[in-house]
């Protein structure tokens, strides 16, 4: 019985160690992610939500930042090459078309921005993927280009944190 319960102990320490990002809490990062959208930015943080508001800043966003897990195969896809960046944008376009696609450099993990246009307002999301934890930066903004800004601007600042080595 103690050989089964080490075991089980040593194969769930193993669990959480495979735990892609080295940050598991946005809250540690509100104020960062609050300053880096704009002074007059607002933060609601829980440990895997952060939302920014900005009326005063360009574009007006609102930006949800979101820890969660996906592990639908997508990361591996991707990382192999059977999924392409090409074909990622290609089944954005089908959901809208006025949707674009761009890689973004996140070291260790798999990354990438989708920017479009819905109504008279814009969006921005970046997907961030390692080991099947999953980071998504989604804001909303008047036009696309505040829309595509308040996310790098985001990702740039807070990702080498949340994805670390």
């Amino acid at each position: 019985m103690r050989c089964l319960l080490v075991i089980l102990c040593s194969l769930w320490s193993q669990a959480v160690l495979a735990q892609g990002f080295a940050v598991h809490d946005l809250t540690k990062l509100s104020e960062d992610a609050r300053t880096t959208l704009g002074q007059d930015a607002t933060a609601q943080a829980q440990p895997l939500q952060l939302i920014l508001t900005c009326p005063g800043c360009e574009g007006a966003p609102t930006v949800a930042l979101q820890l969660g897990r996906l592990t639908d195969g997508t990361e591996s896809r991707v990382r192999s090459g059977k999924t392409t960046m090409g074909a990622l944008e290609t089944m954005c376009i089908q959901k809208n078309p006025d949707c674009r696609l761009t890689t973004l450099p996140a070291g260790p993990a798999v990354a990438w921005i989708t920017s479009y246009a819905f109504g008279t307002s814009a969006g921005a999301t970046a997907i961030v993927l390692r080991d099947g934890d999953l980071l998504t930066i989604d804001a909303r903004s008047i036009d696309r280009g505040a829309a595509e800004d308040a996310v790098l601007r985001l990702a740039q600042k807070l990702l080498p944190r949340i994805v670390g080595r």
